[in-house]
């Protein structure tokens, strides 16, 4: 990501690697690479020993826990340190309740991510849908395949990548709005048909589908996505669609001349013109 000899660069959106400017220091050990990623995804903030101990043990640590985690932290630190320019800086600091990796010498592909999705954001807010499909475009760009794919999770670290895939879901919904916005629903049928198959009792996809469908000339084939929806949210909750989805089928149904003209609204609540 970087060649600045003297930061740290981790990519977590996938498969995990740490590198010291050109000299690769991914921890080859499976437990000192969940200390590093957990210690990555909160850089500049202590991560406690019972939080380090909970993602490694979970609720049956060993006796030796407490010295067996400094052994581990203790071999990242010269891992660090030998990596860096001149080995004297210190880049993972002992706290009084845990440890904390410096904010300063560490850049993560989560940090850029999250940059990029604040900016297209932003964009979509301010109407500009081009620049907002580019730049959220850009940060779904950054995953590589689940997070910290080759990385045995715990407990803590399961928590961490559910969180950063739904903010992912998310990221991604506000793209496919911003290119609906841009006329581009011709484009988007392939893909928001994988991505329904993929989240069945997804609303927000089935609407955005349907209504690339809809622009797209394919009526039928949107109320036929919409029953599916609905057989399956009966089907596992008891539950009809929400009042939003319901709309847009009568509006497919109706032929509304609003869903076709009308640009997508973006912001949750409001992936269709209805």
């Amino acid at each position: 990501m970087q060649t600045d000899p003297g930061r740290m660069s981790v990519q977590l959106l996938g498969p995990f690697t740490a590198w010291m400017g050109q000299r690769p220091v991914t921890p080859s050990a499976a437990k000192q690479s969940q200390i590093l990623a957990l210690l990555a995804l909160n850089a500049g903030r202590v991560v406690t020993v019972a939080t380090l101990a909970e993602e490694l043990w979970g609720d049956a640590p060993p006796r030796s826990s407490a010295t067996t985690l400094q052994t581990y932290v203790l071999h990242l630190r010269n891992r660090l340190a030998a990596a860096g320019p001149g080995g004297t800086r210190e880049y993972l600091g002992t706290r009084h309740s845990g440890y904390l990796l410096d904010a300063g010498c560490c850049q993560t592909d989560v940090e850029e991510f999250g940059r990029l999705a604040r900016f297209g954001r932003q964009a979509a807010e301010a109407g500009d849908q081009r620049a907002a499909s580019d730049l959220l475009g850009r940060a779904l760009a950054l995953w590589r395949g689940p997070v910290l794919v080759d990385v045995p999770l715990g407990r803590v670290l399961e928590l961490e990548a559910a969180s950063l895939e739904a903010t992912r879901l998310g990221v991604l919904e506000r793209r496919i709005e911003a290119d609906l916005a841009l006329r581009r629903h011709a484009d988007l049928v392939g893909e928001l048909t994988l991505l329904v198959a993929r989240n069945p009792m997804n609303e927000n996809f089935c609407a955005l589908l349907m209504t690339a469908l809809y622009r797209s000339g394919h009526a039928g084939r949107a109320l036929e996505s919409y029953r599916r929806l609905r057989t399956v949210l009966r089907s596992e909750l008891g539950l009809e669609p929400c009042p939003r989805l319901q709309q847009l089928q009568q509006a497919v149904l109706s032929g509304d001349l609003a869903l076709d003209s009308a640009a997508a609204q973006a912001g949750s609540g409001s992936l269709t013109p209805l």
